[in-house]
């Protein structure tokens, strides 16, 4: 049986102030074994990825109450150290690497999970969700639960799989439940961010025609070269709504993806998606922002409007799969735990292309 020393202390990114800076913290106390309950387990993390929500979270855009002292991150690789003594079943074993996620467990007794969405059991989105309610993955050692993580197939870097744990499995469950299909054209908006990227590889694997909207040559390039079909850019067009059409030869893309965390591009969808489209709700928007889209526009297009949160169980291996048979890479560049705070500033100022990860 493989074991581990497990150390008492750790180094762990912590926040004790909602809008503050992080503080690397290297005393961090570690779980141990003999801590854990039935059904937890340690994660000895190697990476953890950045996500926009983690900064909506450290600025306390949505209302929600962190827990303080906050540590981060939902987009942890690394390897089972240690599981919880009388956990029955476990659907992972100690020395496997695997991936946490936003949600750490769930109820399993809930309607809502009884269905597979997840992301509607109350207890697993209220009291078990990594960097919000529970520690997250910006520290070296994790508890979760040993049923929820996903198993990261062999031969698949780490570092690149961890943006797939969050921003991957949001966009490819949205992309599913659009029920978009082959040949169809699909609008992605925020296409050269970290969710948008990600949803431009996962379209063109499943032989959607993508228009990506964005902004800058940067991220123009990295969508061309991801198989993005056209590109509209939102500061440059006049005429946002046309221009999408026009791109796909009139008559609009079937589904819009709005991975982005500006309110604007969701109304501006239902102006360009054709009669019948499906507006599928990614981002979110600070301040709780409203939709501001004229009914008879909807009811006159048939327009259909979904809002998803990440994905199930299911959602996660199906994700990680098309990730580790090349069909979806991550772009990404690396960073230092020590790189936190940096990190949200340009995240914050729209500066970053693809993805960070952190080394931990």
């Amino acid at each position: 049986m493989t074991t581990f020393q497990i150390p008492k202390t750790q180094k762990a990114a912590v926040l004790h102030e909602i809008n503050g800076e992080y503080r690397i913290e290297t005393n961090w106390p570690v779980t141990q074994p003999s801590e854990l309950k039935p059904g937890e387990c340690l994660v000895k993390l190697e990476y953890s990825g950045v996500c926009h929500s983690d900064l909506s979270l450290k600025k306390g855009e949505w209302g929600l109450a962190p827990k303080i002292p906050l540590i981060g991150g939902h987009e942890g690789v690394g390897v089972v150290v240690a599981i919880g003594e009388h956990t029955k079943n476990s659907a992972v074993k100690v020395g496997d690497r695997v991936g946490v996620k936003w949600i750490a467990g769930i109820c399993e007794t809930c309607e809502m999970c009884h269905v597979g969405n997840d992301s509607s059991c109350a207890v697993g989105m209220g009291t078990m969700a990594h960097g919000a309610s529970m520690p997250g993955t910006f520290q070296e050692y994790a508890v979760t639960y040993a049923n929820y993580v996903t198993r990261i197939p062999e031969g698949v870097d780490s570092a690149e799989i961890a943006p797939i744990l969050c921003a991957g499995l949001t966009v490819y469950k949205a992309i599913k439940t659009s029920k978009a299909r082959i040949g169809q054209w699909i609008a992605i908006t925020g296409a050269g961010g970290g969710l948008g990227h990600l949803a431009v590889q996962y379209a063109v694997a499943q032989g959607l025609r993508v228009v990506a909207i964005d902004t800058g040559e940067d991220k123009k390039a990295l969508v061309l070269s991801l198989g993005a079909e056209k590109w509209v850019d939102f500061k440059e067009s006049k005429n946002l709504a046309a221009d999408v059409q026009a791109a796909t030869g009139g008559a609009g893309p079937q589904v819009a993806i709005i991975a982005t965390g500006h309110p604007e591009p969701f109304s501006q969808a239902a102006l360009y998606l054709k009669s019948t489209g499906t507006l599928m709700c990614v981002g979110v928007p600070a301040k709780m922002a409203a939709l501001n889209i004229p009914i008879p526009l909807i009811i006159g297009k048939n327009l259909r409007i979904i809002g998803t949160a990440i994905g199930n169980r299911q959602d996660a291996n199906e994700a990680v799969a098309i990730a580790a048979r090349g069909n979806v890479r991550p772009r990404f560049e690396t960073k230092r735990l020590e790189d936190v705070n940096a990190v949200f500033k340009d995240m914050d100022e729209g500066k970053i292309t693809g993805r960070i990860v952190l080394k931990l």
